[in-house]
């Protein structure tokens, strides 16, 4: 596949994820991982509800380093490692209050469920900014793909 095409399956992979697993860094540099609902927000940037009271949001607030494996769903008759799954290293921040309304409602579009908790005081919506993707499409088909590849596809 080409990179343009590697790029695509990114976009495609992350825009119909519902959930990924996030990997944080403990105030001890030791990873974290946790699983999480998610929103794509563009083609290098996704959004997400945390609450303040989980760990790995408390990671966030030292270290804003992190990443989310996103895995496509596969069949089950065949061996889970075949599917395509990515990789995104970036860095995930807290959206301001004043500034969380266009999250908001992308988020809450693609998770309704979650207008129960939204305005709850210690949830906030986060972004996560893709610096790089790293595709996996199957057995020895792997790439990387950059942020500016994302966006330029």
């Amino acid at each position: 596949m080409t990179k343009v095409a590697n790029a695509n399956t990114v976009v495609v992979i992350t825009e119909n994820a519902l959930t990924a697993s996030l990997g944080t860094l403990n105030e001890d540099n030791s990873p974290f991982v946790s699983l999480v609902t998610i929103a794509s927000e563009s083609p290098t940037s996704v959004l997400m509800l945390l609450s303040g009271i989980a760990k790995h949001t408390q990671n966030l607030s030292h270290s804003v380093r992190c990443s989310l494996m996103i895995a496509e769903e596969c069949d089950q008759t065949v061996a889970p490692l075949t599917g395509a799954r990515v990789s995104l290293c970036g860095t995930c921040v807290r959206i301001a209050k004043d500034e969380e309304e266009v999250a908001r409602e992308i988020f809450l579009g693609k998770h309704p469920h979650a207008t129960v908790y939204a305005d709850f005081e210690d949830f906030g919506f986060y972004r996560f900014d893709i610096d790089e993707a790293y595709l996996i499409t199957g057995f020895g088909r792997i790439d990387t793909i950059s942020a500016d590849e994302l966006r330029n596809r």
